[in-house]
Formats: structure tokens, C-alpha cells, sequence
């Protein structure tokens, strides 16, 4: 059996929330043995700046461009996650060299797929040398320049993780992340797997909430629950041509945006915008080659009460059951992070990353750019 490597993965997500720190024991096939975990939170002051740079960077046409401040954002965010990864090594009684790998996300801020452009903001370099640690990062890239979405790359790990799943033995089971954007992946009854995005997450209530209430998101869904569905709001979402449309695509944290504040009151906003985030799973499960039977949920979304209840009924319609990741010992805040060092040791060993069912890629192809610490940028 080819040899086990020890891999943290960071993932800071569209929710700009902070960052997720997992460690994973993998051979990047079928062997996963998963480890601690912890999130860092970014402070209001620099979760500000990333809201900033999403704005600065609608002007990047190449993605190797850093207009404005983004130099220096991109500094400062991959040191930040240097400050994390040694934050969780402290805390685990482990060092650098226990580890054989990270696994690097960064920070998207545009992500353009039907013009094969995508930049997310991470020095690969200054992390490795501020670890001491190997990176590999920029996984995105390859996908894109093979006629791939460049998203979702997790599909293959939540196929690792479905093959231990007592309760998906045949019958098809969905992964759903509910973060800024959720996204889904099916693993079919016969081991097919299919990916895509399926709509806003938690990116619409969250710039809802913290416009006209001044907070970050809503917690549990209080807000929401207090609330009624406007059917007129969330049908302008609804109706959008991404759920009919049969050609699926990656999308961008601005291919939805907010409503005008005078559409509907706090309580009725965060309400129906939380229904559109459950009713847009289930419609863009319509693409799918056969009907789930069990859709596993993590992302932070899975902690609002509301989502998770309209994703539940309408899921029954169809006799279909949700589940939260840990019902089924899985973590549904740590999941990302360990696809992203289980995307790492795939990297390293040139494993595929994407496939056509997952990015709509040519043809299987790996990825990822590694970093070691001796070496300059």
C-alpha cells in the first residue's frame, strides 16, 4: 500500500469567516484518517479588507494582477494563516516537521469560469518558509487551463469519505456544503460522482444581515425565524436561468447579489433568503442522473435552523432524508480543510484533482503548484 503523509489543509471560503485548519492522515485514495481541528476567526477589521478586495478585484483581467491594495492583503492574509498553522501545531503538541504537507486554498475573490480566469489570494512561497512546512496551492489553476470550472475540487474527497458511509451502501448519497456558495456532489449508487455548484449559501443572508442589522450573520437563523417567505422575492431568485440552465457552471460570490433594502423587512429578508439557499439545492439536484436517497450537509450553513429545516421538507417530497455531517461522525466545519490536504497528497503523488463529472474538465487531470520552504519565490 502506498505510504500514508500527514497534511494540514487551510480553507478560508467565500464566507470570509476566518480560517479552518484540519489535519489528515491519507494516502489520497481510499485511506483517510482524519485528526484535529480548529478555526480562526478573521476580526471584523480585516474581514472589512477581504469585503474590499473582492471589489478591487473585478478590475483583474490576468490573474498574476494585484491592483490596489491586494499586495498587500495577499501578505498579510497568507501570514495570518502561517500564525494558524503554528497556532495548531502548538496546540497539538506537534511540529513542522511531523507534517509532509499543506494543502492552501487562499482566498478567492474572482472566480470568472466562462472566461477561464480565477484568483485566489495565498503566497505559497511565504507560507512554506514561514512553517517550514511544503505547500502545495493554486489548485484551481490546472483545471481551468484544461477547459475545466475550476470548482468544486472537493467532489473526490467526499467520494473518500462515502465509501466509509454505512448508510449511502447502495443507494445514492449528495454531499451538500452550504458555506458562501454551496455546492453539491453526488455519489451515485454505482460509484459515479457528479459536482457542481448549486446556488448562493450563506452569502446572501450574511450581506442581508450585516447591512441592516450590523452583524456578520445570522446566527441559527434567530433572525429568520422570525420571518416570513416573500414568494415574490424568493422567485426573482429562483427563476434565475442557473437552475434550468443543463449546462452546469462555477459560480462567483457576485453572481447573486443581495436585495435593495426596501424589498422586504430584516426578519423577511433573512427568511426567504434562507429558503432560496434550501430550495436551490433541491432544484439544482434536478441535474443529477438519479434521485438521492440521503444528502449529508456541512458548511456552516448547516447551523441555521431555518435552512436546515426547508432543505429537510423538501427533501421529504421527493423521499429523500437530511442529515447533518456528524450525525454520520463526519465534522461539517472541518470538512474543507480536509479535502484541501487530502487535494494536497493527490498533488503531490500526481493524482487527478478534477474530472469531467465534477468540473466539466476535458479529461482527469491533477494539479496544484508545490512550494518548498528552502526555495524562493
Amino acid at each position: 500500500m502506498t505510504a500514508l503523509r500527514t497534511a494540514i489543509g487551510l480553507m478560508s471560503g467565500t464566507s470570509l469567516d476566518g480560517i479552518d485548519v484540519a489535519l489528515l492522515r491519507t494516502n489520497g485514495e481510499a485511506v483517510v484518517e482524519r485528526g484535529p481541528s480548529m478555526g480562526r476567526p478573521y476580526d471584523a477589521a480585516f474581514r472589512r479588507r477581504l469585503q474590499g478586495a473582492l471589489e478591487t478585484a473585478k478590475a483583474i483581467d490576468r490573474r498574476e494582477e494585484r491592483p490596489g491594495d491586494l499586495t498587500e492583503i495577499e501578505r498579510e492574509l497568507t501570514l495570518r494563516h502561517a500564525v494558524a498553522v503554528n497556532a495548531f501545531l502548538a496546540e497539538n503538541d506537534l511540529k513542522a516537521a511531523d507534517i509532509d504537507v499543506i494543502g492552501f486554498h487562499g482566498q478567492t475573490v474572482l472566480h470568472r469560469p466562462d472566461a477561464g480566469l480565477t484568483v485566489q489570494l495565498g503566497d505559497g512561497g511565504l507560507l512554506a518558509r514561514e512553517t517550514g512546512i511544503a505547500v502545495v496551492y493554486d489548485m484551481r489553476a490546472n483545471d481551468m487551463a484544461h477547459g475545466g470550472q475550476g470548482a468544486p475540487l472537493i467532489p473526490v474527497y467526499h467520494a473518500a469519505l462515502a465509501a466509509g458511509l454505512s448508510r449511502s451502501t447502495g443507494r445514492a448519497v449528495v454531499f451538500v456544503n452550504i458555506g458562501g456558495i454551496s455546492n453539491i456532489t453526488f455519489i451515485g449508487s454505482g460509484g459515479e460522482i457528479v459536482a457542481f455548484d448549486s446556488g448562493p449559501g450563506n452569502t446572501l443572508i450574511d450581506q442581508w444581515v450585516e447591512a441592516h442589522a450590523g452583524i456578520p450573520y445570522d446566527q441559527g437563523g434567530m433572525i429568520a425565524s422570525e420571518g416570513r417567505v416573500d414568494p415574490d422575492l424568493a422567485n426573482r431568485y429562483l427563476s434565475h436561468a442557473f437552475f434550468t440552465d443543463p449546462v452546469r457552471r462555477s459560480l462567483d460570490r457576485n453572481d447573486f447579489r443581495p436585495p435593495e433594502g426596501t424589498d422586504a423587512s430584516l426578519e423577511d429578508g433573512a427568511r426567504t433568503l434562507a429558503h432560496v439557499t434550501a430550495a436551490a439545492i433541491l432544484r439544482s439536484a434536478r441535474h443529477l442522473p438519479e434521485r438521492p436517497k440521503l444528502y449529508v450537509v456541512c458548511g456552516g450553513g448547516r447551523l441555521n435552523r431555518v435552512i436546515m429545516g426547508d432543505l429537510a421538507a423538501l427533501a421529504e417530497v421527493e423521499g429523500a432524508e437530511v442529515v447533518v455531517a456528524e450525525a454520520v461522525d463526519l465534522n461539517g466545519d472541518s470538512m474543507e480543510a480536509e479535502a484541501w490536504a487530502y487535494l494536497a497528497v493527490r498533488s503531490l503523488r500526481g493524482l487527478p484533482l478534477t474530472f469531467p463529472g465534477t468540473t466539466g474538465v476535458k479529461a482527469p487531470v491533477s494539479g496544484g503548484v508545490l512550494q518548498k520552504p528552502a526555495l524562493e519565490d
